[in-house]
C-alpha cells in the first residue's frame, strides 16, 4: 500500500502537538549541551595547551554514555518515561550550577573540570535513551524517519545556536555565565516536560527487574545480525570523525587569526550543513541503498576532514565544515533509522541506549586516541590519519558485512495464548520442551531453521536454548528453552511479533507427527 506524499514530508511530525512540545524541549536541551561543551572545551584551552587534556574533555563528556547507557535504557523501558525524562533535566541543571560556582570561586582545575564534565555526561547518558524511546510513541511509523531527521535538525540547530550563544557570553562576561544560563534553561525544559500529560501504564505482569532487563537488552542486540551491523558502522564513523571534533579548538587556534570566534564559526558551519542536508534525506533514502548512502557520507566526512587539516585559512575550513555537517547528518540519520526499524517497542530504549553507547564509546576512545596521536605528532597529522581511517574501514565493513535488506516484521502479534498453570511457581527457572517429529532426510534444513529459532528465543529473553536429537530415533528433536522464572516465561508471549509467527509456521511445516508438537513445562527443582 502506497503512503501519501504528505506523510513522507520532512515536516510531517510537527502536526502532532506533543511532538512539537517535546521537540522544542529537546532543542533547548541540545542548546544547553553545546553551550556546555563549547565552554568546557574552551575553558580547558585556558587552563592548559596540552592536546591530550583538551581531547579528554570530549572523552569525559562521552564516557558516561558508554558506561551507563545500558542501565539507563533499561530504566527507560521499565519506568515512567515522563518522570524519568524530567529527572535527567534536573540533574543537568544541578551540575551546570556547580560548574558555574567553581568558576566564580576560582576553584577550577583541569582535573576538576573533567570530573564535572563527566558528571554532566551522566545526565546526558540517562536522558538520551528515554527520548529515543519516546519519539516512536508520538508519530506513525511512516513518519519515524522524518521525526528522527528532525531530531537531527534539533541537534544541529543547537550546534549553531549553542556555540554562538556560548561564544558571545564567554567573550563578554566569561564562561561561568554560560554554565549558569545552562542551568536555567535546563530547569525551564524540566517545567515543560512536567506539563506533558502522558499516561504511564504499568505492565500487567509487573515491572522487570533491572538486572534481567539489562541482560535481555544485551541478548536482543547480540542475537540480531542487523543491529550488530548498525552498531559496528556507527562506532567506526564516530571513532574516526571524533578526530576532528575533539581537536577542533586546536584546529581553530591554528588557523590564521584563529580564536574563540573561529571555533564558534566552525561549529556553527557544521550545524548549518547538517540542517541544510536534512531536507534531502527522504529523497536520498529512496534513491540509494543504506550501505551506499553510509559509505558516501563517510567519504564526504573524510574529504572535509582532509581539507580542514591541511588548510591554514578559515574561509576554506568553513565550507569544509558545512560538508562535514551534511555528511554527519546523512550517516547518523541513516543508521539511526536503521536501528529504530530493527527494534520492537518493548526493548526500544535498551536497543537505542546500546546504539548511543556505541557512539559515545567510539567518541570517547577516538578522542583519546587522536589526541594522543596529535600529542606525539601534530594536530594536522592526527586529523588526516583519522580521515583516511574513516573511509577505508567503512568500505571494508560494507564489503565484509553487507546490509541484510528489509528487516523482519516486528509488528506485535498476540497469536499465541499465554499458558495457564493451576499453581504458578513463585520461584525457580522454567524449562520448556517442544518435541518435533521430522523427516530425517531434512535434518540439515531443520538445523538451519532452528538456528533462527534460537536467536528468536534468546532475543525474547530466554536464559538458554538447546536442540536435542534422539539417538535411536533420528527424526525426533526436542527444543529446550530455559526461562528465569514463570513470569519471564509469560513475558515472552507478550513479545511475539509477526516475524515470530511466520517462523513458528515454518517450523510446523517440518513436523510430520499425527498430532501437533508436544509442549511440556517444568520447574527446575535445583533452583527452588
Amino acid at each position: 500500500m502506497s503512503v501519501p506524499d504528505d506523510e513522507l514530508s520532512p515536516l510531517a511530525p510537527f502536526r502532532s502537538p506533543v511532538f512539537r512540545m517535546l521537540w522544542s524541549t529537546w532543542l533547548v536541551a541540545n542548546i544547553c549541551l553545546w553551550m556546555s561543551e563549547v565552554a568546557a572545551a574552551w575553558m580547558m584551552t585556558s587552563l592548559t595547551t596540552t592536546p591530550l587534556w583538551v581531547a579528554l574533555v570530549q572523552t569525559a563528556a562521552s564516557l558516561p554514555m558508554f558506561l551507563l547507557g545500558l542501565p539507563s535504557g533499561a530504566f527507560a523501558d521499565i519506568l515512567d518515561r515522563r518522570r524519568y525524562f524530567l529527572m535527567t533535566q534536573v540533574w543537568i541543571a544541578f551540575v551546570a550550577s556547580l560548574l558555574s560556582l567553581t568558576i566564580f570561586l576560582d576553584l577550577l582545575s583541569p582535573g576538576l573540570l573533567l570530573v564535572l564534565v563527566f558528571a554532566n555526561g551522566i545526565g546526558l547518558a540517562m536522558r538520551w535513551p528515554v527520548f529515543s524511546a519516546i519519539v516512536p510513541e508520538l508519530v506513525p511509523r511512516t513518519q519515524l524517519p522524518a521525526a528522527l531527521a528532525l531530531n537531527g535538525v534539533s541537534m544541529n540547530a543547537s550546534r549553531i545556536i549553542g556555540p554562538l550563544l556560548a561564544g558571545a557570553i564567554i567573550a563578554s562576561v566569561g564562561s561561568a555565565w554560560v554554565f549558569l544560563l545552562n542551568a536555567v534553561l535546563s530547569l525551564i525544559a524540566a517545567v515543560v516536560i512536567s506539563r506533558w500529560k502522558r499516561e504511564h501504564r504499568p505492565h500487567h505482569l509487573g515491572r522487570e527487574r533491572l538486572v534481567s532487563a539489562m541482560r535481555i537488552g544485551l541478548q536482543y542486540v547480540s542475537q540480531s545480525a542487523h543491529l550488530k551491523g548498525v552498531l559496528l558502522r556507527i562506532a567506526i564513523f564516530f571513532f574516526t570523525s571524533t578526530g576532528l571534533l575533539a581537536l577542533l579548538p586546536l584546529v581553530a587556534r591554528g588557523l590564521h587569526g584563529g580564536g574563540a570566534g573561529t571555533f564558534t564559526l566552525l561549529l556553527a558551519c557544521m550545524g548549518a550543513g547538517a540542517i541544510a542536508a536534512t531536507g534531502f534525506l527522504p529523497r536520498l533514502r529512496r534513491q540509494f541503498p543504506r550501505d551506499r548512502l553510509i559509505l558516501s557520507g563517510a567519504a564526504l566526512q573524510s574529504l572535509a576532514m582532509l581539507v580542514i587539516a591541511l588548510t591554514p585559512h578559515t574561509w576554506v575550513a568553513a565550507p569544509a565544515m558545512l560538508c562535514a555537517g551534511a555528511a554527519w547528518i546523512t550517516t547518523a540519520n541513516t543508521l539511526s533509522v536503521s536501528a529504530q526499524m530493527g527494534l520492537p517497542d518493548w526493548v526500544r530504549a535498551r536497543g537505542m541506549s546500546m546504539y548511543q553507547m556505541a557512539i559515545m564509546g567510539a567518541s570517547a576512545s577516538g578522542a583519546a586516541v587522536w589526541g594522543q596521536v596529535a600529542t606525539l605528532s601534530s594536530v594536522s597529522i592526527s586529523v588526516v590519519l583519522a580521515a583516511l581511517a574513516g573511509v577505508l574501514t567503512m568500505a571494508l565493513v560494507n564489503r565484509l558485512m553487507p546490509g541484510q535488506g528489509m528487516v523482519e516484521d516486528l509488528t506485535p502479534s498476540h497469536s499465541f495464548k499465554m499458558p495457564q498453570a493451576d499453581e504458578p511457581p513463585e520461584q525457580g527457572h522454567v524449562m520448556v520442551m517442544i518435541e518435533y517429529q521430522i523427516d530425517p532426510a531434512r535434518t540439515a534444513e531443520f538445523h538451519a531453521l532452528m538456528r533462527e529459532s534460537r536467536s528468536s528465543r534468546l532475543r525474547h529473553g530466554a536464559l538458554s536454548w538447546e536442540l536435542l536429537q534422539d539417538i535411536n530415533e533420528p527424526g525426533r528433536f526436542v527444543e529446550m528453552i530455559e526461562d528465569e522464572s514463570w513470569t519471564d516465561h509469560l513475558r515472552r508471549f507478550d513479545r511475539v511479533t509477526a516475524a515470530d509467527v511466520a517462523l513458528h509456521d515454518r517450523k510446523l511445516a517440518f513436523h510430520i507427527g499425527a498430532s501437533p508438537p508436544r509442549v511440556t513445562r517444568s520447574v527446575m527443582a535445583s533452583t527452588l
